[in-house]
């Protein structure tokens, strides 16, 4: 050190990176530096200046960004023998990549905030700090470069909230909730924010580095945030209200009761249990639509509580909703924290002032009028405009006549419902109803006077006459084949013999004889296109069976006119040039004597003939066109010229051993 007086003092054997050493405001100072060791060259250092332009300042001890709609806030702080001499401070930045600064750094307002406008959004900056010389900070360096992010304008989208409860923790509810950010834009992590919309203490910031979180939550009602974060911004917010829990029977079974003294004061009762586990509830109480009021208090002695004064008076005619939380912190009844904090005991609702309803239910209708009775059906009355607890609803009906009055009847119906059956009216009356719904301070306003009318003794309701058409239509469609099956069944067809019209026809002298041949033969082969007639010649002569062979023809001819079916008459055979000779009444004795000794198997064990009978024994296609050819008298055998195929005759006359046929195509 030089001076006027010269002064020097020797520091040796220094160790360390610095070195604190005295020095005099008024004077010059010289300061050498050397470097002690055993090698034969040394270095030397030398430095010159006055102390009064050797203070140096800075660079700060920390610096925040924050970024928001192209602006970029710079907080800094000073070591403590800096901030009392520095005044201002500058910034110059550049984009994250470029080798040029800012034209002109960008000075502060004060010593510590310091904002920079018009900058991208979307860009990543450096940035570097550093103090303004003033006569007490005659030197300022510039700080290490600083990283600044870009800012984060995307916000968070919330994929999957869950409600659910806490089956083993009575009053509280686990909140699950999920989300997604843009993966372009980077960012260090996210904050939850959530509080109670009764503001009853401050909002909890939690952080965390994945997109999900779970919170343990009383059945108040609270107000969540989540945003994502860097060191220089954060993005904006998504918002999610938490509902108050009011469906669950258990918080409202007779849990809490409260007495109102006033429209300042109000008492809350809860159990004598209670008091052994939590020292430490909260109240909670609010009109419906509006923002809820709070009070936490300690209590150890009794199982009520008296509130009063309220932060705003009760209302008349308005209905509050309450709760009680209770909370397992015993040093403070103030919340330290929201998520898992307290739980809920039970709710109730409670009104300062009851009165009557002033509007009537709404949309009255009848429907299912019978004989004694309707069915009617309502709307509820809105709550507002009960203005009180709803203990039921009162119908009012009477006979309605142009003239004249009646009595009026009065119902009570449960105020859970919103429909009731009227039973034991007058068939085909009319009556006018009114419903009016009461609370304890009484009834309200009656509705608009509405008519039904029953129905008439004799008349069907549109369902009887569905039911009762639907029932003749299914008998006219599956009632007649039914029957018909049953009456075979039951009472099988037994044909009477008066009404056959074989019978009718075979009354004649002619057709009897005929009919006595025919149980003489056998019919040995049947066949759709041949017929085999046996013939007994001792009983029937070949010689009369040209007489037979008329009435054989005229079995086709019976389907177009049956009625044509007449004894052959002898003329109408001598026309055709056959001489027919006449069966006497000894030969008809002959052959009822000759079927008496040798029965036929195809003799009637009836006392009737039918027409299917005689089918069976004729063919359905008899030729129109039958001729008699006369064999020789050796063969004794009679051959028929017919439309079939062929015709045979089996002989069983005692004089021949075989059966003969004899064929004519």
């Amino acid at each position: 050190m030089s001076s006027s007086k010269p002064y020097c003092r020797a520091h040796f054997n220094v160790t360390h990176i610095s070195e604190n050493v005295a020095v005099y405001e008024s004077y010059n100072m010289t300061a050498e530096v050397f470097e002690h060791s055993e090698a034969t060259n040394c270095t030397k250092a030398v430095f010159r200046g006055s102390p009064k332009s050797l203070l140096r300042c800075g660079p700060p001890y920390d610096v925040s960004f924050s970024r928001h709609s192209g602006r970029l806030v710079v907080n800094v702080s000073w070591q403590q023998e800096d901030m009392k001499v520095i005044k201002n401070y500058s910034v110059r930045y550049k984009e994250l990549g470029s080798r040029l600064w800012s034209e002109s750094p960008v000075q502060s307002q004060n010593g510590e905030i310091c904002t920079v406008e018009n900058l991208n959004s979307s860009l990543v900056y450096i940035a570097q700090i550093r103090c303004i010389t003033n006569n007490k900070c005659t030197q300022c360096v510039w700080s290490d470069a600083y990283t600044v992010p870009a800012e984060l304008t995307a916000q968070p989208v919330i994929i999957n909230l869950d409600d659910t409860d806490m089956g083993e923790k009575k009053g509280r509810r686990l909140l699950s909730l999920t989300w997604k950010f843009s993966a372009k834009q980077l960012h260090d992590g996210y904050q939850v924010t959530i509080g109670k919309v009764s503001e009853e203490a401050s909002c909890e910031r939690i952080k965390t580095t994945q997109p999900e979180i779970r919170l343990i939550l009383s059945y108040s009602a609270y107000h969540l945030t989540i945003s994502a974060v860097n060191n220089a911004s954060t993005s904006p917010a998504v918002s999610r209200l938490i509902p108050r829990r009011e469906d669950d029977p258990i918080m409202g079974a007779g849990r809490l009761n409260v007495t109102v003294h006033s429209n300042t004061s109000f008492t809350v009762y809860w159990a004598d249990s209670l008091i052994s586990k939590y020292v430490c509830y909260s109240v909670e109480w609010m009109k419906k639509g509006h923002k809820a009021a709070n009070k936490s208090f300690f209590e150890n002695q009794n199982n009520y509580r008296t509130l009063s004064p309220l932060p705003e008076p009760l209302e008349p005619y308005k209905r509050y909703s309450i709760s009680l939380h209770t909370r397992p912190n015993k040093d403070t009844c103030n919340i330290k924290r929201i998520n898992n904090s307290e739980s809920t005991y039970g709710s109730t609702q409670f009104y300062f002032i009851e009165g009557s309803p002033v509007r009537a239910p709404i949309n009255i209708s009848h429907h299912n009028a019978t004989l004694n009775s309707v069915v009617l059906q309502w709307s509820s009355i809105p709550e507002e405009d009960i203005r009180g607890f709803l203990l039921g609803y009162i119908i009012h009906y009477t006979e309605y006549h142009h003239r004249g009055t009646n009595t009026e009847r009065n119902i009570t119906v449960d105020p859970l419902l919103n429909s009731y059956e009227l039973t034991d009216l007058k068939s085909g009356t009319a009556y006018e109803v009114q419903i009016s719904g009461f609370t304890q301070a009484g009834a309200g306003v009656r509705s608009t006077a509405s008519l039904f009318k029953t129905n008439y003794q004799a008349h069907l309701n549109l369902s009887g006459l569905i039911t009762v058409f639907a029932v003749v239509i299914a008998v006219l469609i599956f009632g007649s084949p039914i029957i018909k099956r049953v009456k075979v069944i039951l009472w099988p067809s037994i044909p009477n013999p008066g009404n056959s019209n074989a019978m009718q026809k075979i009354e004649e002298p002619c057709e009897l004889e005929l009919l006595e041949s025919i149980n003489t033969l056998k019919v040995e082969e049947w066949d759709t296109n041949s017929l085999q007639i046996i013939a007994r010649e001792d009983a029937i002569p070949a010689s009369t069976l040209p007489s037979l062979l008329p009435l054989l023809d005229t079995s086709e001819d019976e389907e177009e006119d049956p009625a044509e079916m007449t004894c052959v008459q002898r003329d109408a055979e001598e026309a055709a040039g056959v001489n027919v000779p006449y069966i006497t009444s000894e030969a008809f004795t002959d052959m009822q004597r000759m079927e008496v000794q040798t029965p036929s198997p195809l003799a009637f064990t009836t006392g009737y003939t039918t027409m299917e009978m005689l089918q069976q024994v004729m063919p359905q296609a008899a030729p129109a066109n039958t001729s008699v050819i006369q064999e020789p008298e050796e063969a004794d055998f009679t051959v028929l010229k017919s439309g079939l195929d062929y015709v045979r005759e089996f002989s069983t006359s005692p004089t021949l051993d075989n059966e003969g046929v004899f064929t004519v195509l």
